[in-house]
């Protein structure tokens, strides 16, 4: 809109519109970048015409604005666009408002077999049931990057959640044949894959696309650091596009590294009383998400999945749509259950902790 030219406006007298062309005043941008008096001098006119036409341009230039009524409205004219793919597990879904949101990146994050992908294949299930059992009757993408991929553990989360359908003669079959499985050996690949999906998604009804896990592509590949930034920024930047062009959930897993520190700091939300400090004041390594602030600025929904004292939690450490919760649950034969509703617990805001070298990264308590 800056960029809109004066003269196709149609707002301003004649008299006005030549004298902006005659001194090269020819975009908004270039009328609202000087002063009043900057103007009054350049066009030489009056205070009352400057006025006047920077009111108009500044009309015309300006995004219009939205109330919260007219929002609400629009959002009903679109419900058919927006939607949640429901993960049946019942806590989570009442804090997500129904699910996993449609056109919007939601990132599990955890240690090394906490059931990020037992998650993730649950999930996939969900997506290929058909509507009438809660599904979304359509196909999913996993890519596998880390080759965790079950099928076996696939079909037992079905015959154990759902028996009244996968003792239907042909139906394991049928949803297995509707995830794809990609294994990209590297982030080249894994850039080409992304290309043929969007094709895809149209074409073959994709409801999920899920990756498992990000961290991994990039492992070895760049240092922890300001580097590795650059190639993941194109990358987040596409796989928004892609969920908000395809209005399906995006699902990826992320995994935690250590990370030294001397000190806690004031916006970390880990529990400073869980810290270990040694005899000189120093406090020991602390696990923090990978793929550093930038990614997680990125992502809409940041669910993490840890354990403390014995048991495994799932907390919704960033959402626009809940509050801090922490939901404890179990990896069972139906794949991850929550424990009764009881066992929900109130949690801090998430907040990021700065180290000393200015990077933001999300603690995991």
């Amino acid at each position: 809109m800056a960029n809109k030219l004066i003269s196709e406006m149609g707002l301003l007298p004649k008299s006005i519109t030549n004298i902006f062309a005659a001194r090269n005043i020819i975009t908004a941008k270039d009328a609202l970048s000087l002063t009043e008096f900057e103007l009054m001098e350049l066009l030489d006119v009056g205070l009352a015409e400057v006025t006047f036409a920077i009111a108009l341009i500044s009309e015309v230039a300006s995004p219009p604005y939205q109330t919260v009524q007219s929002l609400l409205e629009q959002r009903m004219q679109n419900e058919h666009l927006t939607g949640h793919l429901p993960t049946h597990l019942k806590g989570l879904d009442a804090a997500l408002s129904g699910g996993l949101p449609f056109g919007a990146l939601t990132e599990l994050v955890g240690p090394a077999g906490i059931g990020k992908t037992q998650f993730c294949l649950k999930i996939a299930l969900l997506t290929a049931l058909p509507s009438c059992y809660g599904g979304l009757d359509g196909h999913v993408i996993y890519i596998d990057v880390e080759s965790k991929f079950n099928s076996r553990r696939l079909i037992e989360i079905g015959l154990n959640s759902f028996p009244e359908i996968f003792c239907l003669e042909g139906i394991t079959k049928e949803m297995a044949g509707r995830i794809t499985v990609l294994r990209p050996g590297s982030l080249a690949e894994f850039t080409e894959s992304l290309q043929k999906i969007k094709v895809s998604l149209l074409q073959h009804q994709v409801k999920l696309l899920i990756i498992d896990s990000m961290a991994a592509l990039v492992s070895g590949e760049y240092e922890l650091g300001p580097q590795r930034q650059h190639p993941l920024g194109w990358h987040i930047s596409f796989l928004k596009s892609l969920a908000e062009f395809s209005r399906i959930p995006v699902v990826m897993t992320n995994q935690v590294r250590s990370r030294i520190t001397n000190q806690i700091s004031q916006y970390s939300f880990q529990d400073n009383r869980a810290a270990t400090v040694d005899s000189t004041g120093n406090i020991d390594s602390h696990l923090v998400a990978a793929l550093g602030i930038h990614w997680a600025h990125a992502v809409t929904i940041r669910l993490v999945l840890e354990s403390r004292s014995g048991r495994r939690f799932i907390k919704v450490a960033k959402s626009p749509m809940s509050p801090s919760l922490s939901f404890p649950f179990e990896v069972t034969s139906q794949g991850i259950v929550l424990l009764d509703d009881v066992g929900v617990e109130m949690i801090g805001p998430q907040i990021n902790a700065i180290d000393h070298q200015g990077h933001s990264d999300i603690i995991l308590s």
